[in-house]
C-alpha cells in the first residue's frame, strides 16, 4: 500500500516540476520560436494553452487519489 502513495507522490512531483520548468519557460521569454516579441497578452495565452494541456494529468492523478483512499479505506476496515 505504501507502495501506491509513494508513486503518487513522485508522478505529481514530476508533473509539478513539469508545470514549473514550462511556466518559467513561458514567462520569461522574450522572444519565442517564430520570432514574435512576447508581450504580456501572448505571455498569458501560451500560459493558458499550458494550463489547459495539464488538466488531463491532473484527472489522471485526481483519479488515482480517489483510488488510493479507497483501497487503503478498504485495507484498514479489513485489519
Amino acid at each position: 500500500m505504501k507502495k501506491l502513495w509513494l508513486f503518487w507522490w513522485i508522478a505529481n512531483a514530476f508533473w509539478i516540476a513539469i508545470f514549473a520548468v514550462g511556466t518559467a519557460f513561458v514567462w520569461l521569454r522574450e522572444v519565442d520560436g517564430a520570432g514574435v516579441t512576447q508581450t504580456p497578452e501572448a505571455k498569458s495565452i501560451a500560459f493558458l494553452i499550458l494550463l489547459i494541456a495539464f488538466i488531463f494529468p491532473v484527472i489522471i492523478q485526481v483519479v488515482w487519489l480517489i483510488a488510493n483512499l479507497v483501497i487503503s479505506t478498504k485495507k484498514t476496515k479489513i485489519q
